[in-house]
């Protein structure tokens, strides 16, 4: 019972810095960013200076944070109880290891080994299960179904317009995706006119792909997301859509 609930301590924490990973990149977080932050709170380890602000300085980004960092001490806790009691040979041994390795024993087997071959198959287990969990395709479709779960639930609402980085004068490093209203929409780089607008775009983000720097013939697609740099200001007027003002 013990190695069960232990095993499945592992899976749901899984599933949850998943869920917080997405939930991350929905308000803004570029996706690695948003996996590394989720275990960050979850765990309690990794937390940088630089990249807590991009968490504190949004109310929903620390909400989602608070509920991995409570829900990180509960499994914490639980997975090194339920581990330990897994190691105990007057537990372990009788409802587990001999039911699945009764051929291969030894009938006098000593107790101090016990939790050592208790050991080996936790671990051997836990590697068949890291597999399983984090085979590309298996996660794949694991975070889809999250983040169209949260989507359709309206859990957290996908943002368009998210201010990165804040410098004085009222400058900074914004990430803005174009969508269907919004006015550089099929427009190239030269003729959306950004630098009249005191606007440098920095790179495009395109199924996946970065284009740094890009050309001023490049074209502006639906779904693009853009790195800019400028007013912070005339990056909201002049590129955010209408429908999110």
């Amino acid at each position: 019972m013990n190695l069960i609930l232990f095993f499945s301590v592992i899976i749901v924490s899984f599933v949850a810095v998943r869920i917080g990973a997405v939930a991350f990149e929905l308000t803004g977080l570029e996706w690695s960013l948003a996996k590394f932050q989720a275990i960050s709170c979850f765990t309690g380890t990794g937390f940088t200076t630089k990249e807590a602000e991009l968490i504190t300085g949004n109310p929903q980004r620390r909400r989602i944070a608070s509920i991995l960092m409570v829900m990180g001490n509960a499994g914490l806790v639980t997975l090194i109880a339920t581990f330990a009691n897994s190691l105990r040979s007057d537990v372990f041994l009788p409802q587990f290891t001999l039911p699945l390795l009764h051929s291969f024993l030894p009938s006098n087997l000593p107790n101090r080994l016990v939790p050592w071959i208790d050991l080996i198959i936790i671990v051997v287990c836990l590697y068949v299960l890291f597999r399983l969990l984090t085979h590309t395709k298996s996660a794949e479709k694991l975070t889809n179904f999250l983040r169209r779960n949260i989507i359709n639930r309206k859990i957290i609402k996908p943002v368009s317009f998210e201010e990165l980085v804040v410098a004085t004068g009222g400058y900074g490093v914004s990430s803005i995706e174009v969508l269907e209203d919004s006015p550089i929409l099929d427009k190239s780089i030269l003729e959306a006119e950004l630098r009249s607008y005191d606007i440098m775009l920095l790179a495009v983000e395109r199924s996946e792909k970065i284009m740094p720097n890009p050309s001023a013939d490049t074209k502006l697609l639906l779904g693009d997301r853009l790195i800019c740099f400028g007013r912070l200001d005339n990056i909201r007027k002049e590129l955010y859509s209408v429908s999110d003002t």
